[in-house]
């Protein structure tokens, strides 16, 4: 009885073709739980759309990518010689095919030794390296000077340097912050090397490349590849049980009671699927605080909304997710499905895991 993705598979890959058709350059991202879809299935899909380059968020994603796709693997998180050893790079021929992001200088020095520790066992494996510059985002990075340093050091041998890495926030322009990362580039004594981005639209990057023709400036893509075609995606719970209640019944975990006649329908998947739990929001305006303020009093009163649909309408839990199935309460009147059936489910893919994935 599970929870399924269906998949429009014309539908998508056509997306998809639309996206590289568009944008060449794209660095597909594959991190976390494949965006939904299964890392796996997103590196094969790479390779069929003709791409040679992929991104894994962290090291521990390496090895079933590097399985799945013939190309090569830049990791997004950090290097940390700490943390390296679970990519199982000892293989040289795997080894070559993947490119680490430094971020500090102490990274790229350890980095420039346990290479020369390690000449001997894989002598024409050099480390490929892209160099991050920090961003207002404040998450990882180089600041200038410390850029300009990198550059130096790099060209002491060791390691190869593949480009210059930058993370922009989602939110606002940030052509004005990508100049000035170009601009440093230029003054590390790295132009010419490739530029990697992550969340500048198209006419920002359009505008870098005018402004810099003798640089390739590559953009790293996820949501907006892999789920920018929502409805190719849906998600289905299976109807496992309908129970009649009146009000004032006592049903559940925690003996709540109904609030009035109605049944109370369980559903595949909980809370193991990533359904029912929240990450806090980023709500800045006005009206999205009112929104939290106000859902915030109807989860003190014990009703939360689910992303379970019936007869059009999602519908309350009952109580709080289970670790595989959901109870719902739906009062009279709506036309409710068979045990059996499938209700729809709104999901957040990057969260979200399923029993099975189907292609249509």
């Amino acid at each position: 009885m599970p929870l399924t993705l269906y998949v429009d598979t014309d539908r998508w890959q056509t997306h998809l073709r639309g996206v590289i058709e568009a944008e060449p350059l794209t660095v597909p991202v594959i991190k976390g739980n494949g965006y939904g879809l299964g890392r796996e299935r997103l590196a094969r899909q790479s390779g069929d759309l003709g791409l040679g380059v992929v991104a894994a968020g962290t090291y521990a994603e390496v090895p079933a990518l590097l399985d799945a796709f013939d190309g090569d693997v830049v990791v997004l998180s950090p290097w940390r010689s700490f943390d390296v050893g679970l990519a199982d790079l000892s293989d040289p021929a795997r080894a070559a095919r993947v490119i680490h992001t430094v971020g500090r200088l102490e990274d790229l020095g350890a980095l420039q030794a346990l290479q020369a520790q390690q000449a001997r066992q894989q002598p024409d494996v050099e480390p490929r390296v892209l160099l991050e510059r920090r961003t207002s985002m404040l998450r990882h990075g180089l600041d200038a000077r410390g850029l300009r340093q990198a550059g130096r050091v790099a060209r002491e041998g060791g390691v190869r340097i593949e480009g210059v890495s930058a993370h922009f926030g989602l939110a606002g322009a940030h052509l004005a912050e990508a100049r000035r990362v170009m601009l440093d580039v230029v003054a590390a004594g790295l132009d010419g090397v490739d530029v990697w981005v992550s969340h500048l639209t198209a006419t920002e990057v359009a505008q870098l490349r005018a402004e810099h023709p003798g640089t390739t400036v590559r953009t790293r893509s996820g949501t907006g590849l892999w789920l920018g075609e929502r409805d190719a995606l849906t998600v289905r719970a299976t109807v496992l049980d309908i129970h009649p209640v009146e009000r004032g019944q006592a049903y559940g975990y925690r003996g709540r009671t109904a609030p009035r006649a109605g049944v109370v329908m369980v559903v595949s998947g909980g809370t193991a699927h990533g359904l029912g739990l929240e990450a806090p929001t980023g709500a800045s305006g006005l009206r999205s605080r009112a929104v939290a303020l106000a859902k915030g009093g109807m989860d003190a009163a014990g009703w939360v909304r689910s992303p379970f649909t019936v007869d059009g309408e999602q519908r309350y839990f009952a109580e709080p997710p289970h670790m595989q199935a959901s109870m719902l309460f739906v009062p009279h009147g709506p036309h409710l499905p068979d045990v059996g059936e499938e209700v729809d489910v709104r999901v957040r893919f990057t969260t979200a895991s399923f029993d099975r994935v189907l292609t249509t």
